[in-house]
């Protein structure tokens, strides 16, 4: 298990070959396991992701009751982890590892925030949100392939 970004760039940088990136909020159900699977038999190493994010829940939303099982979530990846896979690593920082105090940078999506697209209009902010934290994995992993479930269409 990973904690901190530099630690994953140095990780990335003593890899070869491809890495896959499974982006979760944990929680793992079946549908972030058949990801995780594919994404072994896709590349050399994957890193999956488990971090809640605070910039896509907006206020009156439930970031603080939202289900968070990290051993379980660990017992669960090591269920399919053998010798013969590749290894499996685990990036679960803390939220100001990942939104630093001294500066902060965000992604907006123009049109995407609207309140004629999708969630918009419900939830202020939620897509900027996911956009940030998105960008942020992409940029700390530097993966060659990312893993996202059918319900993770925006994401996508």
């Amino acid at each position: 298990m990973i904690r901190s970004i530099r630690e994953v760039r140095e990780l990335k940088a003593s890899l070869g070959g491809r890495v896959g990136l499974v982006p979760t909020m944990g929680f793992l159900h079946q549908g972030h396991l058949q990801l995780l699977d594919l994404a072994m038999k896709q590349n050399e190493a994957v890193i999956m992701s488990i971090f809640v994010n605070p910039t896509q829940f907006g206020p009156n939303e439930d970031f603080g009751r939202y289900p968070r099982d990290l051993e379980g979530d660990l017992s669960k990846i090591s269920s399919l982890v053998s010798k013969d896979s590749p290894p499996v690593f685990v990036f679960a920082p803390e939220a100001s590892e990942m939104y630093s105090s001294e500066y902060a940078t965000f992604v907006d999506l123009e049109g995407i925030n609207s309140s004629d697209y999708a969630e918009g209009s419900s939830r202020p902010g939620h897509f900027r949100g996911v956009a940030t934290v998105v960008t942020k994995l992409f940029n700390v992993t530097q993966a060659n392939r990312a893993y996202f479930g059918a319900k993770d269409g925006m994401q996508w």
